[in-house]
């Protein structure tokens, strides 16, 4: 029968001195630290009798030890969590769980101010113009690639710019001799009219609404003093001695056959057919 004032490893007289009973049995404080005690799952070292110790899921801690994994704080009176066998205060828990953020890749904590975009996630001031580098916010952005750019700088680098004003062309716009134009840039060098859907002529590097070329630009028939526009009827055009006519104004003045393609004689500002010619 074992002697129950003696230690039951060293020995060692126990009277009058603390012990104690492990598995029924005696055992001094030394040797209980040494040989009984259950070890700290934190730092493995033994955890006598004298220190306060924390259980948890049949693993053990100093109670100094018994802190989160993450940032250290000491959970013995504070709420924690485990995940993946770690300690974890509520905080450094919800950070471990949070998104990361696709800018500086640190979590976005619940209620934090986000934006989800293409399977991703961004803090609010991560998320910037890959240009001048602002947050955009609940602005307008577009994006080349893998770049987000606000609509300004996009405007700025990629947009086609007008040919009249310089500018960038965000939408619409007219395209004219591969050149591009805002719709209300592409107007009449005289009167300035729009002439984005309407029949327009160029002449001398400026273009003209159909009416201002009548009466600004065009020449006039010799036969019957209206202008020569190219358009409509009087396409062909016959040029003699600096005077132009309608293809079917150049007629012989005296028996009004028609000269296209057709012999004739002048007599001062008079066309005449050879016939008629003779006469004279």
């Amino acid at each position: 029968m074992a002697d129950s004032s003696h230690c039951f490893y060293c020995r060692d007289d126990l009277a009058g001195k603390r012990f104690v009973r492990s598995e029924g049995r005696p055992v001094c404080v030394r040797c209980h630290t040494k040989f009984c005690a259950n070890s700290c799952a934190e730092c493995r070292r033994p955890i006598s009798v004298e220190t306060k110790e924390l259980s948890h899921r049949g693993r053990h801690w100093h109670e100094e030890c018994f802190r989160c994994v993450k940032c250290y704080k000491p959970l013995a009176k504070e709420p924690f969590n485990m995940k993946d066998d770690r300690i974890m205060c509520g905080k450094c828990c919800s950070r471990e769980d949070a998104p990361r953020c696709h800018g500086c890749y640190k979590p976005i904590l619940a209620g934090t101010e986000s934006v989800e975009y293409k399977g991703n996630s961004w803090h609010d001031e991560c998320f910037t113009c890959y240009n001048c580098k602002r947050p955009i916010g609940s602005q307008s952005f577009l994006s080349k690639g893998s770049d987000t750019y606000c609509s300004p700088c996009y405007d700025k680098k990629f947009a086609k710019h007008c040919v009249g004003c310089k500018k960038p062309i965000t939408s619409g716009g007219v395209n004219y001799q591969d050149q591009p134009w805002h719709g209300h840039c592409f107007v009449c060098s005289c009167c300035s009219k729009p002439l984005a859907g309407f029949s327009f002529t160029k002449h001398q590097d400026q273009v003209f609404c159909v009416d201002c070329y009548k009466t600004s630009v065009a020449k006039k028939c010799s036969g019957c003093h209206h202008p020569i526009t190219g358009f409509g009827k009087g396409v062909n055009v016959v040029n003699y001695e600096g005077s132009s006519w309608h293809e079917y104004c150049f007629n012989c003045k005296q028996c009004s056959v028609s000269l296209s393609n057709k012999r004739f004689v002048a007599k001062g500002k008079d066309v005449l057919c050879s016939d008629c010619g003779d006469k004279e």
